[in-house]
């Protein structure tokens, strides 16, 4: 009696605990299904732009071939981010739903790194599919025309690119304060609160501390820096489990 009653305890802990991670996988599936509907959108106006455009004779072989190279790079991106997406918003819960146990906490942590790596794809097309529309004006019409195009559209590019990481530096979390759906041997990783005011200061001080290429891979693999935060924070023994 006593080891079922131990045994029913142990199990019914343990749904809960992947209830609070299938509220995380349904998080970055939602992310993955976002971007993979935009970056469908965007490849599909990158081929219309290769198929229905029609060159007026005597325009620079080399201009054109850079339109074409640019415009094919940037609905190339965006398939990628859209393959992506719908692999991991696929194959992510697959794993969870159907794997031996510890498959939802291995599902979480890649697909956080794989929506990411997709996002990354879909900006990295963004900015392309800009370059594209500047090198289509200047094969399309008169150069007053074509900048006149080319500072609109560079503004519109940078206006994106500031807003971007305005509104990404105001939501980053940075890697000592990450919480996951796993449970850490440290218990005061869960009672630190903080404000909006000492997540920006966090940000801003770890900001001035890492290089731009720490920054990418930073965003790019955030599990291995938060646990490699840790380890240095609080020794290996109390790393996520």
């Amino acid at each position: 009696m006593l080891h079922a009653d131990k045994r029913a305890l142990e199990q019914n802990l343990k749904v809960n605990l992947l209830r609070i991670r299938e509220k995380e996988l349904r998080f970055y599936t939602d992310n993955c299904v976002a971007i993979g509907t935009q970056a469908s959108l965007l490849s599909g106006f990158a081929y219309s732009g290769l198929i229905q455009i029609v060159i007026p004779e005597g325009r620079n072989d080399t201009l054109i071939t850079a339109y074409l190279c640019v415009t094919v790079t940037a609905m190339g991106l965006e398939l990628i981010a859209v393959i992506n997406a719908m692999l991991c918003s696929m194959l992510g819960p697959g794993l969870a739903l159907r794997g031996p146990d510890g498959s939802m906490h291995r599902a979480v942590d890649e697909m956080l790194e794989e929506y990411r790596l997709t996002f990354f794809f879909f900006g990295i097309g963004l900015v392309a599919f800009h370059f594209s529309a500047i090198l289509f004006a200047w094969v399309e019409f008169i150069w007053t025309v074509a900048l006149a195009m080319s500072v609109v559209l560079s503004l519109f590019l940078y206006g994106m690119f500031h807003y971007f990481l305005r509104i990404y530096a105001r939501f980053k979390v940075p890697p000592s304060l990450i919480i996951t759906g796993r449970f850490d041997t440290d218990s005061s990783v869960y009672e630190r609160t903080i404000n909006a005011a000492e997540l920006r200061s966090a940000n801003l001080a770890h900001n001035e501390t890492q290089s731009v290429r720490q920054q990418v891979k930073e965003y790019l693999y955030p599990i291995s820096t938060a646990q490699s935060v840790l380890r240095d924070t609080h020794g290996p023994a109390d790393a996520p489990r």
